[in-house]
C-alpha cells in the first residue's frame, strides 16, 4: 500500500473542507502528531481511524485508497480468487467460461 499516496489524498480533502490537521484529528479521535504522520504517509491507519476519518470527511474508502493499493500480479490474483472462492462450483465454472470469452474477444481486437 502506497501511504503516501493515501495521505496526499487525505490532506487534499481535508484542506477542500477548510480544516486544520487539529480540527480533523480531534473530531476523530487522534492526535495530531498523528493526523500530520498520516498524512506524511510516514504511519499507517487502523480499519476503525480510515472509517472515522472518511465519514467525516465525506467520502468513501474505496476512493481513499484509489491508487494506494498496488495493483501487481499478485494482487489481482488475490482479488479475482476473493470474488469467486465464496461461489458454488457451476458459478465458477460459469465464470470460467465468460472469463475465456472476454480474453478471447480482446485478443481479436489486438489483432
Amino acid at each position: 500500500m502506497d501511504y503516501k499516496k493515501l495521505g496526499r489524498r487525505i490532506r487534499e480533502e481535508r484542506q477542500n473542507l477548510g480544516l486544520t490537521q487539529a480540527e480533523l484529528a480531534e473530531d476523530i479521535d487522534i492526535s495530531d502528531t498523528y493526523m500530520g504522520a498520516i498524512e506524511r504517509g510516514e504511519r499507517s491507519l487502523t480499519l476503525d481511524t480510515l472509517v472515522r476519518l472518511v465519514n467525516r470527511l465525506g467520502v468513501t474508502v474505496d476512493y481513499m485508497l484509489t491508487d494506494s493499493v498496488e495493483d501487481n500480479n499478485a494482487n489481482i490474483t488475490e482479488q479475482f480468487k476473493q470474488i469467486i472462492d465464496c461461489q458454488p462450483l457451476r458459478r465458477k465454472q460459469m465464470a470460467i467460461s465468460i472469463l475465456r470469452m472476454i480474453f478471447t474477444c480482446l485478443d481479436q481486437e489486438d489483432s
